[in-house]
């Protein structure tokens, strides 16, 4: 018989290897999976002992797939009555695609019909369909006009999914499990040190250790529904692999796991009734161990703080390890390189769609990296492994600065604070530590880098950032997976920032400031939803709105996520208006006002270009003025649905703040700010428009921000 096993993608040297051990005959590698021929005991034993194949296919035929009635015609024109029971459900699969047959589900839905059809044409009987447990599963593999239709031995659920009975392990697959083990070179006895998260690779060396075969975990075949299935043949099978069970007990040593991971290892292995010795250790553990297997694949490429972490993790333990000592290490970027060392072995493999590396480090490739010494705000100290030698100077600096700001902090009762703006000019980073308003415990830490000259030695750079993202959880005392890592650029023909990325996660936080509470999102965006240089303006936001004359109307123009807003709301705004382009901004700031008890009618949220908006309101009729305005105005922004081509604050604010200044009450005032370091108000144009302006800016920088006292400039704006 003529079979095929597929594989994950790049898994196919492996699985060839292992069917030749198998003793496979006509052995032949295809993309995601491999072809060979044998007996039916030889497709079961696969199905029975294969660590690396997904499903196992027996082939009944190639058929002339150019379109959908040739593709019926073939099928009706086979024996489908000789191969199916009547009484069983079944599932077509379909995998791939031709000019005629573009939709899987079509061409499934078609070969369905077909195979229904034709049984019905001869038994009288027309059997059901069952996607989600069918008794068997037909498989239609497309390529090019012709198809390879078979029956899939290994039934509707995969291989690499062990013990399919029982709730599904967490973590990496099974499949990828033990192609980790087989590069480590662990000789499936001794012991065995793993780093990873989810039970996959306890459960893998569990079955090594016992010469169990992964088959034995699931309930049954898959393909029992089968006219040729052989259920004494098959029954045979399994009495032998249960024979060659052992009891041999691997011991594992879970390093840098806090006795939840164990746990759950344990209790998945006595659902699969599997047997091993497995204890929670630390990195000196791997100094017992014969291998060692470092799993990275749920670490993403943007979650560097933990993936530092995890780093310095496997380096303690890779020293500890005895000489000639393994470790084969899965991770999306690669981590051999974080050592500067050339891997024995490096297998490109896919994690979803994205390329990852399997990897493969001898102990004595690896030197240990310097440390320095970190004091947490607890008292106990942490040798924390460092790529350049004087970032031990950074982190005196910012531990230095941390405890004069948590004073601050504290007399002052703020909880969202800058601990630290490029104190040092190497280490061009700025630190912001976020309160948690629900629990102390899940501060946040933001960390933005400032793009470096083109004098700076980029790799240099990198090495600096990452010692910066190791070394400020510690000395701040933050969980490294509450870290924000945001590396900025400066975006062409401006001073505006430019995110690298731009993927958007989200880590979303309530945060209090001033007695207010506000949603903050730590994720892939540029800023996290409040600007903390902008403390002080937003109090004395409030205190002017208490002061301002009835009817106490606030307007805030390029509002973003409407936290000023809630401030004048807070002083005793009776209306207010809310201005921007954004609608996510919109609605981020109408749940920031309804968090704070500010909703109902008189509260209005606009989406609108501001420019034009202002301009259309001046001259209308019957057009609301205003007692106080909020301006903060982008340096720089060219959104293709704003009125004008750009927008730029040196050149076109005179002219909004005229504009703005015709929309005040007669005794109101805007508040006018802007982050351009160089701005200079037109002070001619505005007194000829009868537009005064008065800086206040040194009145507006928090305490935080003293060090760069132009993080922003800020003006009172009246009509004379």
């Amino acid at each position: 018989m003529e079979f095929t096993a597929t594989c994950p993608a790049r898994f196919e040297d492996l699985l060839a290897a292992e069917l030749k051990e198998l003793g496979a005959e006509g052995v032949r590698p295809l993309r995601g999976q491999v072809s060979f021929t044998g007996t039916l005991r030889m497709g079961l034993e696969v199905c029975l002992r294969s660590r690396f194949a997904s499903r196992v296919v027996a082939v009944l035929a190639r058929v002339d797939a150019s379109d959908s009635d040739a593709l019926y015609a073939s099928l009706s024109s086979m024996a489908w009555e000789d191969e199916l029971d009547a009484r069983a459900t079944f599932m077509v699969d379909a995998h791939g695609s031709n000019a005629k047959l573009k939709n899987t589900q079509y061409t499934a839905e078609r070969a369905k019909d077909a195979i229904v059809d034709r049984i019905f044409a001869r038994t009288g009987a027309r059997p059901s369909v069952d996607r989600a447990r069918p008794d068997a599963v037909v498989s239609l593999r497309i390529h090019d006009t012709r198809a390879a239709v078979g029956i899939v031995l290994s039934g509707s659920r995969p291989l690499f999914e062990r013990g399919w009975g029982a709730a599904r392990s967490t973590g990496i697959r099974s499949d990828y499990a033990a192609a980790l083990l087989r590069m480590s070179r662990w000789d499936g006895v001794s012991p065995l040190a793993i780093i990873t998260r989810g039970e996959a690779l306890s459960i893998e060396a569990a079955l090594i250790a016992s010469n169990s075969a992964p088959g034995l975990l699931r309930p049954r075949f898959g393909c029992e529904a089968w006219k040729r299935f052989d259920k004494a043949l098959a029954g045979d099978l399994l009495d032998v692999a249960r024979r060659e069970r052992s009891d041999t007990r691997v011991r594992i040593f879970v390093i840098g796991d806090d006795g939840r991971g164990v746990a759950a290892m344990r209790r998945r292995l006595r659902e699969l009734d599997l047997v091993a010795d497995i204890e929670a250790a630390d990195p000196s553990s791997a100094k017992d161990a014969q291998a060692l297997a470092i799993d990275t694949s749920w670490l993403y490429e943007d979650a560097l703080a933990q993936g530092l972490a995890l780093t310095d993790l496997a380096e303690r333990s890779l020293l500890a390890s005895p000489e000639g000592c393994c470790a084969a290490i899965l991770s999306r970027t690669g981590m051999a390189g974080s050592w500067e060392v050339q891997p024995l072995e490096d297998r490109s493999v896919l994690l979803g769609r994205d390329d990852a590396h399997m990897e493969l480090v001898e102990t004595g490739m690896v030197t240990a990296r310097p440390r320095v010494s970190c004091k947490a705000p607890d008292g106990s100290i942490h040798e924390i492994a460092v790529s350049v030698p004087a970032s031990d100077q950074f982190a005196a600096r910012l531990a230095k600065v941390a405890r004069e700001r948590r004073k601050w902090a504290e007399r002052e009762d703020i909880s969202c604070y800058r601990v630290y703006d490029a104190d040092l000019p190497d280490y061009a980073v700025a630190l912001e530590r976020y309160g948690s308003y629900e629990d102390a415990r899940n501060d946040w830490l933001s960390i933005a880098e400032y793009a470096p000259p083109a004098s700076v030695d980029p790799d240099l750079a990198r090495k600096r950032l990452s010692d910066v993202v190791a070394l400020a959880p510690t000395i701040l005392g933050i969980d490294p997976r509450n870290v924000s890592l945001r590396t900025r650029s400066r975006a062409r023909g401006g001073s505006q920032y430019a995110e690298e990325g731009s993927e958007d996660r989200h880590a979303v936080r309530i945060i209090d400031e001033g007695g207010l509470s506000f949603e903050v999102d730590f994720g892939r965006r540029l800023d996290c939803g409040i600007f903390l240089d902008h403390r002080e303006t937003r109090s004395e936001l409030r205190e002017m709105m208490k002061q301002a004359p009835k009817p106490k109307r606030f307007l805030n123009l390029f509002a973003y996520t409407g936290t000023a807003t809630c401030y004048a709301a807070d002083g005793g705004a009776l209306e207010t208006t809310t201005v921007d382009l954004s609608r996510p901004s919109l609605d981020w700031a109408r749940r920031n006002m309804e968090r704070n008890g500010f909703s109902g009618d008189e509260h209005r949220f606009v989406q609108a270009d501001v420019l034009a908006w202002v301009a259309e309101q001046r001259h209308a009729r019957g057009a609301s003025r205003y007692e106080l305005v909020f301006c903060d105005v982008p340096t720089f922004s060219n959104s293709a649905r704003m009125r004008k081509s750009a927008f730029d604050v040196q050149r076109d604010h005179a002219q909004l703040l005229i504009d703005v200044s015709r929309l005040l009450s007669e005794e109101g005032v805007c508040v006018f700010s802007c982050n351009l370091r160089s701005f200079k108000p037109d002070v001619e144009m505005l007194a000829r428009a009868g537009v005064e302006i008065e800086d206040i800016t040194a009145r507006t920088i928090p305490h935080d921000f003293e060090r760069n006292p132009r993080i922003h400039r800020c003006y009172l704006v009246r009509r004379t």
